[in-house]
């Protein structure tokens, strides 16, 4: 992880270093150990149009964006990737839609014991993955999306925990012989 101080120092340069009215505001920077994420926010599509017009504007707006950009954003990424030494990719939000332009992919290994293959090897024999390896980037990602649901899920199960420990026996004050 990287630490406030660095992501600051690189949304400072690359605030610094973007084109003016390129995004409304600092691009949200997402740093890990291979990439660097710049992520900037469009101006926001008219609030008028019905919701079909409405999708087929924001694609449009991202799609000019990255196509009118695409020169300066690789000339801006090549410096970064030599001032920062990491690769950088680029992606935009506009009207609650969020694309990444370019991004990483880049392999993890892992050791799974049998019930956790026959998890993704299902995956893959219902059509929802191609290989173990897509099955389980299907699984990070579904669990990235549920995450705050999950981690709320759990921590009001944990709190059922501490009712029925507190309710019970004080295993402190009773000695087994």
């Amino acid at each position: 992880m990287a630490s406030e101080d660095d992501i600051a120092q690189i949304r400072g340069w690359f605030t610094g270093r973007l084109p003016e009215g390129w995004f409304t505001g600092a691009p949200e920077i997402v740093r890990d150990r291979e990439e660097i994420a710049v992520l900037g926010t469009l101006p926001d599509p008219p609030g008028d149009v019905d919701e079909a017009e409405r999708a087929a504007l924001v694609d449009g707006l991202i799609g000019r964006f990255r196509e009118e950009t695409r020169e300066r954003r690789i000339e801006i990424a090549k410096e970064a990737e030599r001032r920062f030494r990491q690769k950088v990719s680029w992606g935009v939000t506009c009207g609650g839609e969020t694309v990444m332009f370019t991004t990483l992919s880049v392999p993890v290994m892992t050791r799974l014991r049998q019930a956790e293959r026959q998890v993704l090897d299902t995956l893959v024999a219902a059509g929802v993955a191609r290989s173990r390896s897509d099955a389980l980037a299907w699984c990070v990602r579904l669990v990235g999306k549920n995450t705050d649901t999950w981690l709320a899920d759990l921590r009001d199960a944990l709190r059922h925990v501490d009712r029925v420990r507190a309710a019970g026996p004080d295993a402190n004050s009773r000695r087994m012989d």
